[in-house]
């Protein structure tokens, strides 16, 4: 058992994906097999039940899992320790965000960090933002840039960026450019099916009293732009996310002075915010 094994059965753990871990972590999936074997050897017992269509963790592998989350977080503490070089930070650090995120906030952020701390590899993983907090969790990634909600874990410190306000947007062609102009009994909505998004906005109609006709749920609020842009309906988005959009000039903005925000931040698992990378990330 060493470090290396540790990493892709970690990732394995959490992908439940041979193909998709091979591919992340840059060996072929014949050589992942034969690691998850050796460890399986090793500890005496299966850690994965696999067929044709489905890898899931036993018991075992949920009690390895924790070992080696433990063990790797120990191992980066160390490995950054032995790093150090006249007080000089080296090493690698890995970040999850948005892509949209990855426009308006980290830009700012890693100037700052990189001019600082040249000597610090940056690794970036973007995809879904409701992703951020379990990612984090996982030990998947060092920090992330996620929103914060109600349910926002506990053992994660969360470190806010600013505000995002999020507006009603409409087609250029329904000419609506005021909320005033908006019958709900006639104009069809598209909801977010996930993500910090869909508490806010079902709480927003259900506070004004409104029981919106819903044309279509979707995932990702890029998809609600889109399908607004089209005509199919009116949609409520964070700004960033038209500020940073190819079709927003297709689309009206419409304030909202009564809905909640989104609340952005960088965030990282409590007890490893003193890890000499994560600290200095959160220092700039």
């Amino acid at each position: 058992m060493d470090i290396r094994s540790l990493e892709l059965f970690q990732h394995l753990a959490s992908s439940l994906h041979f193909s998709k871990t091979a591919e992340a972590l840059f060996v072929s999936p014949s050589t992942l097999s034969r690691v998850i074997q050796r460890l399986e050897e090793d500890c005496g017992t299966p850690l994965f039940v696999r067929d044709n269509r489905k890898v899931k963790l036993t018991a075992a592998g949920a009690k390895l899992l924790r070992f080696s989350q433990q063990t790797l977080s120990e191992w980066k503490k160390v490995k950054w320790e032995l790093q150090q070089d006249h007080e000089q930070i080296q090493g690698e650090l890995s970040l999850f965000c948005s892509v949209t995120a990855s426009q308006s906030h980290l830009p700012q952020l890693l100037d700052s960090f990189r001019h600082q701390y040249p000597q610090v590899e940056i690794k970036l993983n973007t995809g879904d933002p409701a992703l951020s907090a379990s990612k984090v969790m996982k030990q998947e990634v060092d920090a992330a840039i996620a929103i914060h909600t109600p349910d926002f874990p506990s053992d994660l410190t969360f470190l806010p960026l600013g505000e995002v306000p999020l507006l009603l947007i409409a087609s250029k062609e329904t000419q609506i450019t005021r909320l005033s102009q908006v019958d709900w009994r006639e104009h069809s909505v598209i909801l977010p099916d996930s993500g910090p998004s869909k508490r806010i906005v079902h709480h927003w109609f259900a506070e004004q009293g409104i029981r919106p006709r819903v044309y279509a749920t979707v995932a990702g609020n890029e998809a609600i732009v889109s399908m607004v842009a089209l005509g199919c309906g009116l949609g409520i988005v964070p700004e960033i996310v038209l500020d940073n959009s190819t079709i927003s000039q297709r689309v009206n903005r419409i304030r909202l002075d009564d809905i909640e925000p989104y609340q952005i931040g960088l965030c990282c698992i409590s007890k490893r915010q003193s890890e000499p990378a994560i600290q200095a990330l959160f220092n700039c």
